[in-house]
Protein backbone atom coordinates (compact mmCIF):
# COMPACT_ATOMS: atom_id res chain seq x y z
CA UNK A 1 0.00 0.00 0.00
CA UNK A 2 1.42 3.34 -1.13
CA UNK A 3 1.42 6.26 1.44
CA UNK A 4 1.40 9.22 -0.84
CA UNK A 5 -1.09 11.53 1.40
CA UNK A 6 0.04 10.47 4.67
CA UNK A 7 -0.20 13.67 7.22
CA UNK A 8 -2.34 15.38 4.79
CA UNK A 9 -5.88 16.68 5.50
CA UNK A 10 -8.57 15.38 3.19
CA UNK A 11 -11.67 17.21 2.41
CA UNK A 12 -13.81 15.21 -0.09
CA UNK A 13 -17.41 16.27 -0.88
CA UNK A 14 -20.34 14.13 -1.97
CA UNK A 15 -19.11 11.46 0.05
CA UNK A 16 -21.81 9.52 1.38
CA UNK A 17 -21.43 7.12 -1.68
CA UNK A 18 -20.33 6.48 -5.36
CA UNK A 19 -17.24 8.23 -6.42
CA UNK A 20 -16.85 10.43 -3.33
CA UNK A 21 -17.20 7.59 -0.85
CA UNK A 22 -14.70 5.70 -3.16
CA UNK A 23 -12.08 8.87 -3.19
CA UNK A 24 -12.45 8.63 0.29
CA UNK A 25 -11.56 5.70 1.22
CA UNK A 26 -8.54 5.62 -1.25
CA UNK A 27 -7.32 8.84 0.54
CA UNK A 28 -7.70 7.69 3.92
CA UNK A 29 -6.36 3.93 3.22
CA UNK A 30 -3.18 6.45 1.50
CA UNK A 31 -2.52 8.16 4.99
CA UNK A 32 -4.86 11.52 4.69
CA UNK A 33 -7.20 12.11 7.17
CA UNK A 34 -10.38 12.53 5.61
CA UNK A 35 -12.61 14.64 6.68
CA UNK A 36 -16.45 13.48 4.80
CA UNK A 37 -18.88 15.99 3.38
CA UNK A 38 -22.58 14.72 2.68
CA UNK A 39 -26.32 15.84 3.52
CA UNK A 40 -26.80 12.30 4.76
CA UNK A 41 -26.09 11.69 8.39
CA UNK A 42 -26.90 7.95 8.28
CA UNK A 43 -24.65 7.42 4.85
CA UNK A 44 -21.32 9.40 6.26
CA UNK A 45 -21.95 7.40 9.48
CA UNK A 46 -21.32 4.17 8.04
CA UNK A 47 -18.65 5.71 5.45
CA UNK A 48 -16.72 6.73 8.35
CA UNK A 49 -17.08 3.71 10.24
CA UNK A 50 -15.94 1.37 7.33
CA UNK A 51 -13.17 3.48 6.80
CA UNK A 52 -11.87 3.63 10.30
CA UNK A 53 -12.22 -0.74 10.67
CA UNK A 54 -10.16 -0.82 7.37
CA UNK A 55 -7.42 0.93 9.37
CA UNK A 56 -8.13 4.87 8.09
CA UNK A 57 -8.26 8.06 9.60
CA UNK A 58 -12.07 9.75 9.00
CA UNK A 59 -14.65 12.13 10.23
CA UNK A 60 -18.10 13.20 9.16
CA UNK A 61 -19.44 16.86 8.58
CA UNK A 62 -22.91 16.87 7.94
CA UNK A 63 -22.94 19.83 5.74
CA UNK A 64 -25.09 21.03 2.32
CA UNK A 65 -22.82 22.36 0.29
CA UNK A 66 -25.50 24.85 -1.72
CA UNK A 67 -25.55 26.54 1.70
CA UNK A 68 -22.75 29.21 1.57
CA UNK A 69 -23.17 29.36 5.36
CA UNK A 70 -22.30 25.56 6.25
CA UNK A 71 -19.42 25.64 3.23
CA UNK A 72 -17.54 28.73 5.94
CA UNK A 73 -18.47 26.54 8.68
CA UNK A 74 -16.89 23.37 7.67
CA UNK A 75 -13.56 25.54 6.23
CA UNK A 76 -13.31 27.37 9.63
CA UNK A 77 -13.45 24.47 11.94
CA UNK A 78 -10.18 22.99 9.81
CA UNK A 79 -6.76 23.64 10.54
CA UNK A 80 -5.57 22.97 7.36
CA UNK A 81 -6.76 21.62 3.91
CA UNK A 82 -4.50 20.06 2.16
CA UNK A 83 -6.74 18.03 -0.80
CA UNK A 84 -10.09 19.06 -1.76
CA UNK A 85 -11.72 16.17 -4.13
CA UNK A 86 -14.92 18.58 -5.05
CA UNK A 87 -17.20 16.46 -5.64
CA UNK A 88 -20.74 17.06 -5.06
CA UNK A 89 -23.10 17.46 -7.86
CA UNK A 90 -25.84 15.74 -9.29
CA UNK A 91 -28.12 15.50 -12.82
CA UNK A 92 -31.72 15.31 -13.89
CA UNK A 93 -32.03 14.49 -17.70
CA UNK A 94 -34.40 16.66 -20.05
CA UNK A 95 -34.94 17.49 -23.65
CA UNK A 96 -33.89 21.08 -23.86
CA UNK A 97 -37.30 22.38 -24.42
CA UNK A 98 -38.99 20.89 -21.19
CA UNK A 99 -36.51 22.11 -18.86
CA UNK A 100 -38.16 23.65 -16.24
CA UNK A 101 -36.67 26.99 -14.07
CA UNK A 102 -36.84 25.09 -10.94
CA UNK A 103 -34.22 22.06 -12.35
CA UNK A 104 -31.95 24.61 -13.97
CA UNK A 105 -31.93 26.56 -10.44
CA UNK A 106 -31.06 23.53 -8.84
CA UNK A 107 -28.36 22.28 -10.65
CA UNK A 108 -26.84 25.15 -11.24
CA UNK A 109 -26.88 26.09 -7.75
CA UNK A 110 -25.36 22.47 -6.58
CA UNK A 111 -22.84 22.04 -9.76
CA UNK A 112 -21.42 25.13 -10.16
CA UNK A 113 -22.05 27.61 -7.24
CA UNK A 114 -21.47 25.38 -4.92
CA UNK A 115 -18.64 23.82 -6.26
CA UNK A 116 -17.26 27.41 -6.68
CA UNK A 117 -17.64 28.35 -3.46
CA UNK A 118 -16.59 25.29 -1.85
CA UNK A 119 -13.47 25.17 -3.47
CA UNK A 120 -12.87 29.46 -2.74
CA UNK A 121 -12.84 28.18 1.11
CA UNK A 122 -10.65 25.82 0.60
CA UNK A 123 -8.30 27.85 -1.28
CA UNK A 124 -8.15 30.45 1.18
CA UNK A 125 -7.27 27.73 3.62
CA UNK A 126 -4.36 26.28 1.74
CA UNK A 127 -3.06 30.14 1.47
CA UNK A 128 -2.69 29.81 4.80
CA UNK A 129 -0.61 26.34 4.88
CA UNK A 130 1.44 26.36 2.26
CA UNK A 131 -0.61 25.05 -0.70
CA UNK A 132 -2.62 22.28 -1.66
CA UNK A 133 -4.34 20.08 -4.39
CA UNK A 134 -8.21 21.06 -5.54
CA UNK A 135 -9.31 18.13 -7.87
CA UNK A 136 -13.31 18.72 -9.36
CA UNK A 137 -15.49 15.92 -10.65
CA UNK A 138 -16.37 16.94 -13.88
CA UNK A 139 -17.40 14.74 -16.89
CA UNK A 140 -17.19 13.91 -20.35
CA UNK A 141 -20.12 15.91 -20.71
CA UNK A 142 -18.01 19.15 -19.63
CA UNK A 143 -16.02 18.64 -23.44
CA UNK A 144 -18.82 17.45 -26.04
CA UNK A 145 -22.88 16.99 -26.08
CA UNK A 146 -25.61 15.04 -25.16
CA UNK A 147 -29.29 14.53 -25.32
CA UNK A 148 -31.24 15.67 -22.91
CA UNK A 149 -28.71 16.62 -20.99
CA UNK A 150 -28.39 20.37 -21.85
CA UNK A 151 -28.07 21.62 -18.56
CA UNK A 152 -25.64 18.99 -17.12
CA UNK A 153 -23.24 19.86 -20.04
CA UNK A 154 -23.71 23.48 -19.10
CA UNK A 155 -22.66 23.08 -15.92
CA UNK A 156 -19.82 20.53 -16.45
CA UNK A 157 -18.33 23.21 -18.69
CA UNK A 158 -18.44 25.69 -16.89
CA UNK A 159 -16.44 23.42 -14.23
CA UNK A 160 -13.62 22.93 -17.00
CA UNK A 161 -13.25 26.57 -17.75
CA UNK A 162 -13.30 27.15 -13.91
CA UNK A 163 -10.57 25.01 -13.69
CA UNK A 164 -8.59 26.52 -15.68
CA UNK A 165 -9.08 29.67 -14.46
CA UNK A 166 -8.53 28.95 -10.54
CA UNK A 167 -5.50 27.21 -11.80
CA UNK A 168 -3.92 30.46 -13.18
CA UNK A 169 -4.88 32.59 -10.34
CA UNK A 170 -3.94 30.04 -7.20
CA UNK A 171 -0.45 28.51 -9.15
CA UNK A 172 1.47 31.70 -7.12
CA UNK A 173 0.05 30.34 -4.08
CA UNK A 174 0.90 26.73 -4.26
CA UNK A 175 -2.51 25.55 -5.17
CA UNK A 176 -2.88 23.13 -7.74
CA UNK A 177 -6.06 23.01 -9.39
CA UNK A 178 -7.06 20.00 -11.68
CA UNK A 179 -10.47 18.49 -12.95
CA UNK A 180 -11.42 14.57 -13.76
CA UNK A 181 -13.63 13.94 -16.37
CA UNK A 182 -15.50 10.71 -16.48
CA UNK A 183 -17.53 8.92 -18.93
CA UNK A 184 -20.49 6.89 -17.58
CA UNK A 185 -19.84 4.77 -14.44
CA UNK A 186 -21.33 2.19 -12.20
CA UNK A 187 -22.61 4.88 -9.22
CA UNK A 188 -25.87 4.97 -7.37
CA UNK A 189 -26.41 8.32 -9.62
CA UNK A 190 -25.77 6.42 -12.65
CA UNK A 191 -28.04 3.74 -11.56
CA UNK A 192 -31.72 4.52 -12.92
CA UNK A 193 -30.07 5.19 -16.48
CA UNK A 194 -27.80 2.31 -16.76
CA UNK A 195 -30.54 -0.19 -15.70
CA UNK A 196 -32.39 0.65 -18.71
CA UNK A 197 -30.74 -2.43 -21.09
CA UNK A 198 -31.34 -0.31 -24.23
CA UNK A 199 -29.39 3.21 -22.73
CA UNK A 200 -27.07 1.09 -21.41
CA UNK A 201 -26.08 -0.85 -24.51
CA UNK A 202 -26.62 2.53 -26.80
CA UNK A 203 -23.95 3.99 -23.84
CA UNK A 204 -21.31 1.00 -24.06
CA UNK A 205 -20.81 1.23 -28.11
CA UNK A 206 -20.37 4.96 -28.03
CA UNK A 207 -17.53 4.09 -26.07
CA UNK A 208 -14.54 2.64 -28.00
CA UNK A 209 -13.18 0.48 -25.30
CA UNK A 210 -16.70 -0.73 -25.29
CA UNK A 211 -17.79 -0.79 -21.25
CA UNK A 212 -18.91 1.26 -18.56
CA UNK A 213 -16.16 2.73 -16.40
CA UNK A 214 -15.76 1.77 -12.49
CA UNK A 215 -15.18 3.98 -9.82
CA UNK A 216 -11.83 2.21 -8.82
CA UNK A 217 -10.57 3.71 -12.44
CA UNK A 218 -12.20 7.10 -11.40
CA UNK A 219 -10.62 7.10 -8.18
CA UNK A 220 -6.76 6.00 -9.52
CA UNK A 221 -7.03 9.16 -11.91
CA UNK A 222 -8.40 11.57 -9.42
CA UNK A 223 -6.01 10.42 -6.55
CA UNK A 224 -2.95 10.61 -9.02
CA UNK A 225 -3.71 14.40 -9.79
CA UNK A 226 -3.78 14.89 -6.06
CA UNK A 227 -0.83 13.41 -5.50
CA UNK A 228 3.16 14.50 -5.72
CA UNK A 229 3.62 12.58 -8.88
CA UNK A 230 1.40 15.38 -10.44
CA UNK A 231 3.36 17.99 -9.08
CA UNK A 232 3.66 20.06 -12.50
CA UNK A 233 0.38 20.03 -13.83
CA UNK A 234 -2.81 22.36 -13.17
CA UNK A 235 -5.33 23.57 -14.89
CA UNK A 236 -5.97 20.52 -17.02
CA UNK A 237 -9.05 17.92 -17.77
CA UNK A 238 -7.87 13.92 -17.53
CA UNK A 239 -9.81 12.14 -19.29
CA UNK A 240 -11.28 8.76 -17.86
CA UNK A 241 -13.91 8.00 -20.71
CA UNK A 242 -12.96 5.25 -22.36
CA UNK A 243 -12.52 7.05 -25.36
CA UNK A 244 -16.24 8.61 -25.72
CA UNK A 245 -14.38 11.81 -26.44
CA UNK A 246 -11.93 10.68 -28.80
CA UNK A 247 -14.43 9.77 -31.57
Amino acid sequence: MHHRFRGLTAVVTGAGRGLGLGCARALALEGAEVVLVSRTQPELDAAVAAIQQAGGQARAFACDVTDPVAVIKLFDGLTRCDVLINNAGGNTPQPFLDVDVATLDRLLTLNVRSMFLVAQAAARVMARTGGGAIVHMSSQMGHVGGPQRSVYCMTKHAIEGLTKAMAIDLAPLGIRVNAVAPTYIETPMTKPFLEDPAFRADTVQRIPLGRIGTIEEVVAATLFLAAHEASLITGTSLLVDGGYTAQ
